[in-house]
């Protein structure tokens, strides 16, 4: 799915953080987001997933159609592998047999299936993590730093998902700092877009995203 963002204005807590921001994605195409800490990356993010409503500006995308990966893995402990891919299938309102089914052949988590999600390793949990965004149904992916715990073999299984998902005519927006190996991705260089204005905040939850 094709859509774009023109002359974007976030914030941070009480700091403006960007502005300016303009940029489109194509079906079919990926657009890797880079920049330095602080430059702004996680909150540019988590205005397109609507988290946060921007200053200024458009995100040019129908509604419903942006599914968020973000730092936290999102899972619930308790809950088995498939228990917690049912659980995101049946919010996002997917077919939930099927996307659960897909999503853990995807990522291969066909062994794990019955495991609680709390008894999961540090690169498990963001296998799973990363599965849920099969389960959306969504056309536009946006994610934070996804390889985060991931191995070599699972950071090359991950690109394989992106590349599917653009096959089928998604798109995605990736921060991240390694080369993924999407030989077709463009790179958005935040830094242009980042300025610091307003008042600084004392809340640690805000000072602990980018």
């Amino acid at each position: 799915m094709e859509w774009s963002v023109t002359n974007l204005a976030c914030r941070r807590g009480q700091l403006r953080i960007l502005e300016g921001v303009t940029f489109e994605v194509a079906a079919g195409e990926a657009l890797i987001l880079r920049g330095p800490n602080g430059a702004g990356k996680t909150t540019l993010l988590r205005c397109l997933a609507g988290l946060t409503p921007p200053l200024e500006g458009q995100i040019n995308a129908p509604e419903d159609t942006i599914a968020y990966a973000a730092h936290a893995d999102g899972l619930k402990a308790q809950l088995s592998v498939a228990e917690n891919l049912a659980f995101w299938a049946a919010v996002f309102e997917s077919d939930r047999a099927h996307a659960v089914e897909t999503a853990i052949a995807t990522f291969d988590l066909e062994t794990l299936r019955d495991r609680r999600a709390g008894a999961l390793s540090a690169g498990q949990k963001r296998r799973l993590s990363l599965a849920r965004m099969v389960v959306t149904g969504r056309p536009i992916w946006v994610m934070d730093e996804p390889t985060v715990s991931l191995d070599v073999e699972n950071v090359a299984r991950f690109a394989r998902a992106v590349e599917a998902h653009l096959a089928r005519g998604g798109s995605a927006l990736i921060a991240t700092h390694i080369d993924l190996g999407l030989p077709t991705a463009r790179v958005l260089d935040i830094s242009p877009f980042t300025k610091l204005s307003g008042r600084q905040t004392d809340d640690p939850f805000e000072e602990a995203f980018e």
